[in-house]
């Protein structure tokens, strides 16, 4: 097993898209489709890393990952948000500690290297490559 991954997106056909193309490259993973199912399950899975979806019902992204953040459980657990990726995502992304951002639509092989660097350094602080707005597929 490569990893674990924790998909988190409203969209049951994205929950899907990223679960077949992270499982057909080994990885385990488990859905939510909201934060707030996230953080009910999120102990009990104990991912290696968490894709994050930004606009859902009940609990965002954004204010997900910063509750993630504020967990000493989960401080250090790397966070991708997918989502349109635009400049309020990434500057409030950035500022809550994601580790990654990828813009939908994305390309498979962009969610796999991302998901599979953040697996193999293990959480230890954003990625070389975290973007800024400017930097970012898809932002403006």
């Amino acid at each position: 097993m490569s990893g674990r991954v924790l998909v988190v997106d409203d969209n049951k056909v994205i929950r899907q898209l990223i679960r077949v193309n992270l499982e057909l490259e080994g990885f385990e993973v488990v859905t939510a489709a909201d934060g707030a199912e996230c953080l009910d399950v999120v102990h009990q899975v104990r991912p290696d890393v968490v894709t994050l979806d930004v606009v859902m019902p009940r609990l965002d992204g954004l204010r997900t990952a910063a509750r993630l953040r504020a967990d000493p459980r989960t401080r250090g657990l790397p966070l991708v948000v997918v989502s349109a990726c635009t400049q309020y995502e990434v500057e409030a992304g950035l500022d809550v500690g994601v580790d990654a951002f990828l813009a939908k639509p994305f390309e498979p092989a962009e969610l796999l290297g991302i998901v599979r660097q953040l697996v193999d350094r293990g959480g230890r602080g954003p990625l070389d490559r975290t973007p800024d707005s400017s930097t970012v597929p898809g932002c403006s």
